[in-house]
């Protein structure tokens, strides 16, 4: 793909990817839709730096190529021949083998000067341009383009002849339907590449538009057909319930034709069962009668049979009784005997407990007489003590006040000695202070020293 973008860029010099598409997938890519090849042109212009643009529209080829390949362009331009990587390498290195690098080729691909052939060769991109696969309206963009002044018809044919064999009528109906190909004056025609951006610019929104219209109407088909499926499918729907419904009609009249037979033959059966029923009814009265008096002597049976069993039941409750009646006096006679007993001795512990008390009575007046005698005792001696502990209290007391007249004196005496005191401290700062000069502290030495030494000093 990069050597035909690099042939077709060589030719037309400059072109934009929607131009570009045609050739590339004419050549390669054929299998590729539009919108595909459009992104791999895309990606391939520029990954490569051989490829310039300015506003990623119109793309160039860049024919000044790297520094390092000059030699093998040159190489090529004097054998004028394809060649291999190998020839290549060995020419511009004087004759010294050297091992094909990846760098070579990678440098040589991103060279807009060389294309590498089918057979693995490497020539010139300006040798193998094909002009053959080329449109007309390029080739005579290209012609306009080398003649900026304009061309007449005839020298645009003889121009784009030297191309590809074309005919006047052809050129003149491309000249006139593209509106970037501007006549001057006296049928000479030159090309404005501005128009041309326009055109392009508006072409692509057309075809933008168109192609939004399409998937409009495709969406739309879609959704139709979609109906269109749904009323079949309904209508296929009906056609079967309608079919269904008429079995069912089919059904339903041969199922009034059976139900009309089994309708006479249950009023047959009918008529036959209300014979029966009248007989078995009086069957039934006469059975009822019959067990209406069967009932009566049952009833009369059953009353004789229970007052039997209630005399026989009362019977036996009287006796029950009797027997109870019995039992309740002998056991209340033994009781009786009980209580007469308990009586005696209740009236023996009373007399008992009635000399006790006499006694404790006696006892505890004779207690009580000793206890006034006591309490008297005591209140005597309770009155001598109050009396010594009274003297006792008066003594304390005055040897209270003396104490106490005591203790002022000797706080007086204390606060005299206490100001004595301070006064000393204050005649032993002053002293000190005295002591302090020199001089005198020389004397006092002195002193000292005679008072050491009497004997000596004399």
């Amino acid at each position: 793909m990069t050597d035909v973008l690099k042939k077709t860029l060589f030719f037309f010099e400059t072109l934009s990817v929607a131009e570009l598409i045609p050739y590339v997938h004419r050549q390669m890519l054929a299998d590729y839709s539009p919108e595909q090849v459009q992104e791999k042109v895309h990606l391939c212009l520029v990954q490569h730096q051989c490829f310039t643009s300015e506003d990623q529209y119109i793309w160039t080829l860049n024919l000044e190529g790297q520094r390092d390949n000059d030699k093998l362009y040159n190489l090529l331009l004097k054998k004028q021949k394809p060649l291999s990587l190998n020839e290549m390498t060995q020419s511009g290195t004087g004759g010294k083998k050297k091992r094909k690098p990846v760098s070579e080729t990678a440098s040589l691909i991103s060279d807009g000067r060389f294309v590498q052939l089918a057979n693995g060769y490497w020539g010139l991109t300006e040798w193998e341009v094909e002009t053959g696969h080329y449109s007309l309206r390029h080739l005579i963009v290209k012609a306009l383009k080398l003649h900026p002044t304009g061309l007449s018809l005839t020298q645009l044919g003889d121009v784009v002849g030297k191309w590809r064999g074309t005919e006047t009528g052809e050129i003149r109906g491309v000249l006139a339907k593209f509106p970037y190909f501007e006549e001057i004056g006296n049928g000479v025609w030159c090309y404005n590449a501005e128009t041309r951006v326009i055109h392009d610019r508006v072409l692509k929104r057309y075809l933008e538009a168109l192609k939004r219209q399409r998937e409009r109407w495709h969406r739309d088909q879609e959704r139709w057909n979609r109906r269109v499926g749904g009323m079949k499918k309904q209508l296929d729907e009906v056609s079967a319930a309608q079919r269904e419904a008429a079995a069912a009609l089919a059904l339903r009249r041969e199922d009034v034709n059976r139900y009309d037979q089994i309708v006479t033959q249950m009023a047959e059966k009918d008529l036959l069962l209300a014979l029966r029923k009248k007989e078995i009814y009086r069957y039934k009265e006469h059975l009822q009668k019959l067990e209406s008096k069967a009932n009566a002597i049952l009833y009369q049976c059953r009353l004789w049979v229970r007052r039997a069993r209630d005399g026989e039941h009362e019977k036996n409750n009287m006796q029950e009784a009797l027997q109870k009646n019995q039992q309740s006096l002998e056991t209340l006679f033994s009781k009786l005997q009980q209580y007469k007993e308990r009586d005696r001795e209740n009236k023996t512990k009373i007399m008992e407990i009635k000399e006790q008390h006499a006694e404790r009575v006696a006892e505890l007046q004779t207690t009580i007489v000793n206890l006034r005698q006591k309490i008297e005792r005591l209140q005597d001696v309770r009155e001598q003590e109050e009396k010594i502990w009274r003297e006792e209290i008066n003594t304390l007391s005055t040897d209270l006040k003396h104490s106490m007249s005591e203790t002022e004196r000797l706080n007086r005496v204390m606060r005299l000695a206490q100001q004595e005191v301070v006064e000393m401290k204050n005649r032993h700062k002053a002293m000190e202070v005295q002591l302090a000069h020199p001089l005198v502290r020389f004397f006092a030495k002195l002193v000292a020293k005679f008072r050491r030494n009497p004997h000596q000093a004399i």
